[in-house]
């Protein structure tokens, strides 16, 4: 299926399922919330990458507007539907400020794995439990999706856009495995070494050397 949804570029990557709150100051993008809060309509947010527009971007609905000030700014409440890819950039639309696009909608294939998902929070709370961090997750362990916790395990806007372009559950799944498995090591070392300079200059209760060993 391919559509044309109007387009809010920016620099963040939306996961399906995520809320998303956002200021709107720009004019052109107050036209655009405006016109599809009246016509029921979505829009997509493209990502923006080294102030590249990427091809992939997620569908989102605007759950709310929450405040609208003076000067006709808003706080908008939205939430992630689908991932979409670019086929056709439209930069000019008649009468409108915003810019459009071409899109279509990947197949996604949610056939993940139960286990390596229980795997993936229990190490997420380590992490966070390493950083010092409270982290509550808004759904219940057992139905939580790798979308559901991507934002949680420190990756950089670059490898969140590789994710968003994996098209299984079980490629999200694994593509977060390793990249836990790559920072908790080093966590750990860190907090070892935090704790060893804590360590430093305190009174030391070691035994000596047997020489006679």
């Amino acid at each position: 299926m391919t559509n044309f949804v109007p387009i809010f570029p920016l620099s963040i990557v939306v996961f399906p399922g995520e809320q998303v709150n956002l200021h709107i100051f720009e004019p052109k993008y107050k036209q655009l919330i405006q016109e599809c809060v009246k016509e029921g309509k979505p829009f997509g947010i493209p990502t923006v990458l080294n102030e590249r527009l990427e091809d992939y971007g997620t569908l989102v609905h605007i759950s709310s507007i929450e405040k609208t000030y003076d000067n006709g700014e808003m706080d908008v409440i939205t939430s992630g539907i689908q991932v979409f890819r670019v086929l056709e950039l439209i930069k000019d639309i008649p009468e409108k400020l915003y810019s459009g696009a071409i899109v279509s909608y990947p197949t996604n294939f949610d056939d993940g794995n139960r286990a390596l998902m229980q795997q993936l929070v229990k190490s997420i709370k380590e992490l966070h439990q390493l950083l010092h961090v409270q982290k509550k997750f808004q759904i219940e362990d057992l139905h939580l999706k790798a979308y559901d916790i991507a934002h949680h395990v420190g990756l950089s806007l670059k490898e969140e856009y590789e994710f968003l372009q994996l098209t299984r559950e079980i490629q999200r799944q694994e593509y977060l495995k390793r990249h836990l498995g790559k920072i908790l090591p080093l966590l750990g070392e860190m907090e070892a070494l935090k704790e060893k300079i804590k360590l430093n200059g305190h009174f030391k209760e070691l035994p000596g050397f047997n020489l006679d060993r």
